[in-house]
């Protein structure tokens, strides 16, 4: 049986070729995964959309720099989060001018992250909460052992100092698992 990682290096090699049929079970196969990145990068769905889009545009721009020594979901999963990077640092640079006709037309510079509201609208409160159905379903598949530090640090909120008392270990060890439970969460992602 050919692994995932030889079957995604086949199609690479068939889009290299010019095969689009290829390019279409890559696509279709990393869309979902690339999308849930971006969203968790971003929080707003109309950008997670554009950047998954814009991953996939990148990707099989340059799909000649893919190095075959390595996995091609490791490749594009670099593509999207600095896509994803590269849009936020642009979004906190970004900043509205206001003139003021009062006063010989000063000008006031409030950067857009200080005018965006906090409070989540009902389309990105049900994508969260479809976000946290899909965490806690995959949180299900892995070792009981990560399954709690996952819970303890990312929705209850826990420090590692508070997850180390509370599971009477050392803070090193707690790091170390948490680590593992996100690689764990990772492949299950992925697959």
């Amino acid at each position: 049986m050919q692994s995932r990682i030889e079957e995604d290096q086949k199609w690479v090699k068939q889009v290299l070729n010019g095969n689009t049929k290829a390019y279409a079970k890559l696509f279709t196969r990393y869309k979902n995964a690339i999308h849930f990145l971006t969203m968790k990068m971003v929080v707003n769905k109309s950008d997670a959309e554009d950047l998954t889009y814009e991953t996939f545009d990148k990707a099989f721009s340059n799909i000649e720099q893919y190095n075959f020594k390595f996995a091609f979901s490791t490749w594009l999963f670099r593509i999207a989060e600095n896509t994803c990077i590269d849009f936020l640092r642009k979004r906190k640079n970004n900043h509205i001018t206001i003139e003021n006709s009062n006063d010989d037309n000063q000008e006031f510079v409030i950067g857009e992250d200080v005018i965006q509201s906090t409070v989540l609208n009902p389309e990105e409160t049900m994508i969260r909460e479809q976000q946290i159905i899909f965490m806690q379903n995959l949180l299900e598949q892995i070792k009981p052992k990560y399954k709690i530090l996952i819970e303890l640090r990312y929705f209850k909120d826990y420090s590692y100092e508070e997850i180390a008392t509370e599971l009477n270990m050392p803070i090193g060890t707690v790091k170390t698992l948490l680590h593992r439970a996100k690689l764990e969460l990772g492949k299950l992602i992925i697959q």
